[in-house]
């Protein structure tokens, strides 16, 4: 199988001509659209990463040339890519169409010859490409194990190689807090901390099973600003995740006050759910909690603000004065309806900051405000029930879009995993669309995205091992047309794929493993 005919994604059209175009350090690169630096400035960077030639922009019209035009009746991520022996031609008409296009030609080089040497022969074809899904995403767990920046940068660059366009980034939880807010440096000074962290399963070991090491870290704003800027500039878009009500142990391991006991506390070392959460009967936990999106909304400006909202016990709840009187005063049922009252909150919170609210598919439970998302992750349950109620969705069940599960039955020689088995063959037959939906429904399905929660991914090059080349699976599964799959023909074209991995030096499960 040739270069051109191993795009990852699968294109929508593409067919192939007579002739080949030479690609060399003479090749200029022309843009009659400002829309199309960010594309520009992107191939120019990652040709000069794969071969170490640099390419040179010009201002002016020549032939053989690299060229992005403008054409505006296509829609904003679609794009048409033309290769033929005088030149070629990537048109689009917004920054994502023309950025996608760029990345279907770098995929299309045969990077082969020694860095800093050699010209490439770019056979003649048409490509024709549109998304299946506006969301097509990856969620990255920084709490569990704090990744630094360059590396996020790296994930990054890696996602936008696969067409991806949302990263969901989990930055709060029980064991961590990775965001500095101004109005609460307690934040950054004890919650981005915690005293060590569980080694091995829970389940068999005792409970002194911890590494001894104190583990932590935060981005600061101006870090997160960089890289919300970086993402842009590749297609991404940023979904910052700020857990509520539960999974807030290393919040109220800073500010007692806003648990229904009053602690103490300290930062989870363990893994897991917990009993204490914030409290819904206390007013300052959502004057905290608007604090605190505030200064993120500022950071992020992404139409999408997730809230968490899964997990949480309402053991507390039920045995909290200030919460049993919340429920009293506003005619809820039960303490199911005061966390549906919790959400309410923060959903109409940012719907007057113009933002909109999604959520794991817990949210679901006790009502919810029509204007708000669902992630659905404990099945397709949640999503099905989501939509058929007119809600937007995210699917992500984890049954096939958890990448920290096990990618093979055989255990041996694999990274500890949580459990599950989610081998590559799975995540590749992935279809987001439950058959049980109608095509009026299934207009909610907005697409999909991988998990990679990192309990036991203690290095960034472990996350690389569980993401790829299952994510190259998912990026397929989410952007081309539904069509019979053909796992041994993707198996084909993944094999040249992974080559250019190779020279983005990403960790990757080899396929013969």
């Amino acid at each position: 199988m040739s270069q051109f005919s191993s795009i990852i994604p699968r294109p929508l059209e593409l067919e192939v001509g007579q002739g080949n175009f030479q690609i060399s350090r003479d090749t200029p690169l022309i843009a009659d659209t400002p829309v199309a630096q960010d594309a520009i400035a992107w191939f120019v960077g990652e040709f000069y990463s794969q071969s170490g030639i640099s390419l040179r922009q010009s201002g002016e019209g020549a032939s053989g040339a690299i060229t992005m035009r403008l054409q505006s009746d296509l829609a904003p991520e679609n794009y048409v890519l033309s290769i033929r022996p005088e030149g070629v031609e990537i048109r689009a008409s917004e920054a994502s169409g023309f950025f996608y296009g760029a990345v279907s030609l770098l995929q299309c080089v045969p990077f082969e010859s020694p860095i800093g040497v050699g010209e490439w022969q770019l056979p003649t074809l048409e490509i024709r490409d549109a998304p299946r899904f506006g969301w097509r995403g990856l969620m990255l767990d920084s709490v569990r194990h704090f990744q630094p920046l360059s590396w996020v940068k790296k994930f990054i660059d890696v996602m936008a190689l696969h067409k991806f366009n949302v990263l969901h980034w989990h930055l709060t939880d029980d064991q961590g807090w990775r965001v500095e807010i101004d109005k609460y440096p307690v934040l950054t000074s004890v919650s981005a901390w915690r005293k060590q962290s569980r080694v091995g399963h829970e389940l068999n070991g005792g409970d002194d099973d911890f590494d001894g090491r104190p583990h932590g870290g935060f981005y600061s704003k101006q870090q997160l600003r960089d890289v919300v800027a970086y993402a842009a500039a590749r297609g991404i878009t940023i979904v910052p995740e700020i857990e509520m009500p539960g999974h807030a142990t290393s919040v109220i391991a800073a500010y007692p006050d806003l648990s229904c006991t009053g602690g103490p506390f300290e930062v989870s070392p363990k893994w897991g759910i917990f009993d204490d959460v914030f409290c819904a009967g206390n007013d300052d936990v959502f004057r905290f909690l608007e604090d605190v999106l505030n200064e993120v909304l500022e950071i992020f400006p992404s139409q999408f603000i997730h809230v968490g909202g899964d997990e949480c016990h309402k053991t507390r709840w039920k045995e909290c004065p200030k919460c049993q009187a919340r429920i009293k005063a506003e005619g809820l049922a039960d303490e199911n309806e005061l966390q549906s009252w919790f959400v309410r909150h923060f959903d109409t919170f940012l719907s007057a900051k113009g933002r909109r609210l999604i959520g794991w598919d817990e949210i679901l439970e006790g009502g919810l405000a029509q204007n708000a998302a669902v992630m659905s992750w404990r099945g397709e349950e949640g999503g099905v029930a989501a939509a058929k109620a007119g809600h937007d969705v995210v699917m992500a069940p984890h049954q096939q879009t958890y990448l920290d599960y096990y990618q093979t039955s055989n255990r041996d020689g694999e990274p500890l995993s949580i459990g599950g088995d989610l081998p590559l063959s799975k995540v590749y037959a992935y279809e987001p669309i439950p058959q049980s939906l109608s095509a009026d429904e299934a207009k909610h399905v907005l697409g999909g995205q991988g998990q990679l929660w990192t309990e036991y991914m203690l290095r960034p090059e472990s996350v690389e091992y569980m993401a790829f080349p299952r994510a190259c699976a998912l990026a397929e599964a989410l952007w081309s047309s539904v069509q019979p799959r053909d796992f041994d023909e993707f198996l084909s074209r993944l094999e040249i794929h992974l080559r250019l991995l190779d020279r983005m030096n990403v960790n990757y499960r080899p396929l013969n493993k």
